[in-house]
């Protein structure tokens, strides 16, 4: 795996660690597990993982204290927090919350505790690290009411998929721990499929909750590429996808390193390869990831200069190595269509398979049928076909181009005589009629594929 994990949760300042703690920490690296966040609980706790902060260069703190001994949290504690967040590898206030399975504190103190806690963070601008447990309304109702600009993450996630959805809404990350590596985690495996990538972490929760094949054994940062595996199957990606992902994320919310700004020509997602060559497009869908982020699963696409073809050929280095090699990124490929051309011709030369994402406007932006110009270079097409009919997707996809639906569905016609594979995509969102799109991808005789809202690459 090229790319690293990230435990954004353990607690490796407990004493079930003081056998083996460094050992611990070497055995995370091996396993290719990136940075480690230890989460404080109480005041022994927040002390010892500050000095396994300072000791090891990839351990990162968070101080605050669990809703179990919130009824140790007075002034004086208090004061030591606020000292703590102050100490440079502090990243985070956490773990904070409210449990109410256990009731180690009282309700009430609970509340008190994580309110306080939460100030601390907005004054100090720090992420926080929620912990709930059977405490859903009350989560989210403080989280609304205390939490101004900054964000957080929902740790060791145990809610349903409306918590997750009302906790991102409050612009709060969802991170999954070794129970979805459990037989009877139906629940939460449907809400991993559910999470955006833009708001998915991972965490081990050590020396808790061990992922299957380790349960049962005292947890750590090495297994939690166990819980890697089994949130990449569901989500249909390679673990290598999961781990630029999600360390993404924890480097963006916790601040471990800047996040990668040069944006990217040729990205790896599964085994495939993609080529980004434009941010420009004919179309601004209200739907389109690039009007959110710049990021689609882990990579940066927003690039400042459009690549050459020779660019491009360099950045595929051998399109024999993947299943096959797709013009798309966070723009209209058909915009360069020489480019598109000449990486095509010399990807077919070399052994490579090549498909194109499109919104179908090739033949409007260039003024004349360019399909004969791509006959033998193109394997097959995607094509964007986003509406049922010409108001819809003028109302959807806001086209720069006039007729540009007329235009999309000429377009499907004649790929159909020049390509040897031709599907159409429809994102499904509430104005869409989805039957009335695949009656008419049925009329045009080609398979139509249903995209999530929110789920692209």
């Amino acid at each position: 795996m090229k790319t690293a994990l990230t435990d954004t949760h353990c607690h490796l300042d407990l004493e079930v660690f003081d056998s083996d703690r460094e050992d611990v920490i070497k055995r995370a690296k091996k396993s290719d597990v990136q940075y480690i966040i230890n989460a404080g609980s109480d005041r022994q706790g927040n002390i010892r993982g500050l000095e396994l902060s300072e000791e090891y260069k990839n351990v990162y703190a968070a101080v605050g204290i669990h809703p179990h001994d919130a009824k140790t949290f007075d002034d004086s504690l208090f004061r030591e927090v606020k000292k703590w967040v102050k100490l440079p590898k502090v990243v985070a206030v956490g773990e904070i919350g409210l449990d109410y399975h256990y009731l180690h504190s009282p309700k009430g103190v609970q509340i008190e505790a994580f309110r306080r806690q939460i100030a601390l963070a907005n004054n100090f601008g720090l992420p926080i690290m929620v912990h709930s447990r059977e405490a859903k309304k009350d989560t989210l109702r403080i989280l609304q009411e205390e939490v101004t600009d900054i964000s957080g993450v929902l740790h060791c996630f145990s809610g349903d998929i409306d918590m997750a959805k009302k906790a991102m809404e409050l612009g709060f990350y969802i991170s999954i721990a070794g129970p979805v590596t459990f037989k009877k985690a139906a629940e939460l495996r449907e809400v991993v499929k559910f999470v955006p990538d833009e708001f998915l972490l991972i965490e081990t929760d050590a020396p808790y909750l061990s992922p299957v094949p380790m349960r049962g054994k005292r947890n750590e940062p090495s297994y939690l590429k166990h819980t890697a595996w089994v949130i990449a199957d569901l989500r249909g990606i390679s673990v290598e996808d999961l781990a630029r992902i999600t360390t993404l994320n924890a480097m963006k919310l916790f601040k471990l390193e800047d996040a990668k700004e040069t944006g990217e020509i040729a990205y790896k997602i599964r085994d495939s390869l993609y080529l980004n060559v434009t941010n420009r497009c004919t179309n601004k869908c209200r739907f389109c990831v690039r009007f959110r982020t710049s990021y689609v699963k882990g990579h940066n696409l927003r690039i400042e200069k459009e690549p050459t073809a020779l660019q491009l050929i360099k950045a595929i280095k051998d399109p024999g190595m993947y299943r096959e090699v797709v013009f798309c990124g966070i723009g209209e490929p058909m915009l360069r269509l020489d480019v598109v051309k000449k990486v095509s011709k010399w990807i077919k030369e070399n052994g490579g398979q090549v498909r194109i994402n499109t919104n179908g406007h090739g033949n409007l932006i260039h003024g004349k049928n360019i399909l004969p110009e791509l006959k033998g270079l193109v394997d097959r097409f995607s094509i964007s076909l986003d509406a049922e009919n010409e108001k819809k997707y003028n109302a959807v996809c806001k086209p720069k181009l006039e007729n540009a639906f007329n235009g999309m569905i000429d377009f499907i016609k004649e790929a159909k005589k020049t390509v040897p594979e031709v599907k159409l995509t429809v994102v499904k969102v509430p104005e869409i009629d989805v039957d009335a799109c695949k009656a008419l991808a049925e009329k045009l005789g080609v398979q139509l594929r249903i995209r999530k809202f929110n789920v692209v690459g």
